[in-house]
């Protein structure tokens, strides 16, 4: 399976882009671009299912609010996620992120993720694919 994301430096941060052919499938490769700055996703099982639904006036605002609600599911329920489906209408984002709980040992973190923010924040279609990108707070 080809990578839909991939990581980018900033000064102090760490860059996070995620593509597809649909918006909601780049918000689904951030979100593991974003995980992905912490643990080695194929150390991940996706055996338990958390639903987390947002919404916002716009794409940009939509994508920080779905990576920081699933920093916080992650941060309440002491998981990590491998796994994402997004769907998207008119501002309201309905999603699944599968996962299992933090393993400290085996899933070895190297570093926690505070926040998406909304430095260098874009939700794009150029040419045949969509591009969701922002910076992580580390």
């Amino acid at each position: 399976m080809k990578r839909s994301w991939e990581h980018y430096s900033h000064t102090a941060d760490m860059g996070i882009r995620g593509f597809g052919a649909g918006m909601e499938e780049a918000f689904a490769a951030a979100a593991l671009a974003m995980i992905a700055v912490s643990v080695d996703l194929k150390k991940i099982k996706p055996k338990q299912k958390v639903e987390i639904a947002c919404k916002q006036p716009d794409n940009e605002l939509l994508l920080i609010d779905w990576l920081n609600s699933l920093l916080y599911e992650m941060a309440t329920r002491k998981m990590l996620f491998s796994k994402f489906e997004v769907s998207i209408n008119g501002g309201q984002l309905t999603g699944k992120a599968w996962g299992e709980k933090l393993d400290l040992r085996r899933h070895n973190p190297a570093v926690e993720i505070k926040a998406a923010t909304c430095s260098d924040l874009k939700v794009t279609k150029e040419k045949d694919k969509w591009i969701a990108q922002c910076i992580v707070d580390i």
